[in-house]
């Protein structure tokens, strides 16, 4: 029997919060983390797992960043918000609680804002919450760690996207090893 900390794939969501355009110049490594971002949704789609994906304000922040929608199907719902917690959006809170997700595996923007109320209203929603902290970033280093280090107390665990893939699939002999593997390198 697995560890219980280890993400199960039947109970597990991803949730990639506000990766959106108007942060491309200012997020350090921008570009990198919206990749990273990218092959985690393409993962989570390969082995049927859940996907959510939010903006904040998208008239004023614009879209999601290219390199994550380019990934998505084209009828893909985004759940705009205004709150800086995904949680604040009713569609949101519905979508997540819908199905047997008992693990929420969290990325976007910023660590220290929109990512980190996220992850607190999700953990005393009663969810268990996994960090990609190779797929989170806030416009300053310090305030990034800052939201790692908050989200962590709180009670978030950790991870990132070789580690959450690698966990969901369990085995090499698992039937999307050979896709997944291809991602990560």
């Amino acid at each position: 029997m697995p560890h219980p900390k280890l993400l199960n794939r039947k109970a597990t969501a991803l949730v990639v919060v506000d990766f959106q355009e108007a942060f491309r110049p200012t997020v350090p490594d921008f570009d990198l983390l919206a990749g990273n971002i990218a092959n985690a949704v393409r993962g989570f789609q390969i082995l049927d797992i859940p996907v959510l994906i939010t903006e904040q304000y998208p008239k004023g922040l614009g879209r999601t960043a290219k390199e994550i929608l380019s990934v998505v199907p084209g009828e893909f719902k985004i759940i705009e918000k205004t709150a800086f917690s995904s949680c604040g959006a009713i569609e949101f809170l519905e979508e997540i609680k819908a199905g047997e997700t008992k693990q929420v595996v969290i990325c976007g923007l910023e660590s220290h804002i929109c990512v980190n109320q996220t992850a607190h209203d999700l953990l005393d929603e009663g969810f268990e919450v996994h960090v990609l902290e190779d797929a989170v970033g806030s416009r300053r280093e310090v305030n990034k760690q800052t939201g790692l280090r908050k989200m962590r107390l709180s009670g978030a665990l950790p991870s990132c996207v070789e580690m959450a893939m690698f966990e969901l699939i369990r085995d090499s002999k698992h039937r999307h090893f050979k896709a997944i593997q291809s991602l990560i390198k």
